[in-house]
């Protein structure tokens, strides 16, 4: 065999053996994430939200602890319809005493248009996330928000505080849909 047909066949074993490896890491994320997500009931969430009206500024009342936050300790999001029909977002969190803070942006999009509770949510590209609306309020003031799989939630408030009774009521709810309540942390809002 010549110099040149054991090249050839080395950089096609290379390519056949990079696709199987990449195969093999894809069903392995495939399979993880309907291992954590296939465990649960579908989340009961919120109906005919209105997207229009949920739009706007929400300040972080608690959340379930989160790699992207870990450094957090007051965190708002504002929300904003694009014309295609996306979601604009912006989360800004506090990273210090100081005043110093750190902002994301991500589009998010509603999954199945009779359904507005439920959307996904992109910060980069290729990996998305699942954003529920398990609760919003009639007058659009708090909402409880949560992933299928449970590991993350969060309480959102118009205003940087909500009121105890209220508070209570949405943990109660997010408990009973399977969320580890304990874990919550509340944030210190000194958005102004």
């Amino acid at each position: 065999m010549n110099r040149r047909k054991k090249q050839k066949i080395k950089e096609t074993l290379t390519l056949s053996l990079g696709t199987i490896a990449a195969a093999g890491v894809t069903a392995g994320l495939v399979y993880l994430y309907k291992k954590n997500t296939d465990q649960w009931p579908p989340l009961d969430v919120a109906s005919n939200v209105d997207l229009e009206r949920y739009s706007g500024e929400w300040y972080e009342i608690a959340r379930l602890p989160n790699w992207y936050e870990k450094h957090c300790y007051a965190s708002k999001a504002h929300y904003s319809l694009n014309e295609d029909g996306t979601i604009k977002v912006v989360n800004t969190c506090k990273t210090d005493t100081e005043g110093e803070s750190k902002s994301k942006e991500a589009v998010a999009w509603v999954v199945d248009p009779s359904d507005k509770a439920r959307l996904k949510v992109q910060f980069f590209w290729p990996f998305t996330g699942d954003y529920n609306i398990i609760e919003v309020d009639p007058d659009y003031q708090y909402a409880l928000v949560g992933t299928e799989s449970r590991k993350y939630l969060w309480i959102l408030s118009r205003k940087p505080e909500l009121d105890l009774e209220t508070t209570k009521s949405l943990v109660e709810k997010a408990s009973q849909q399977g969320f580890n309540t304990i874990e919550l942390i509340f944030a210190k809002n000194t958005f102004s």
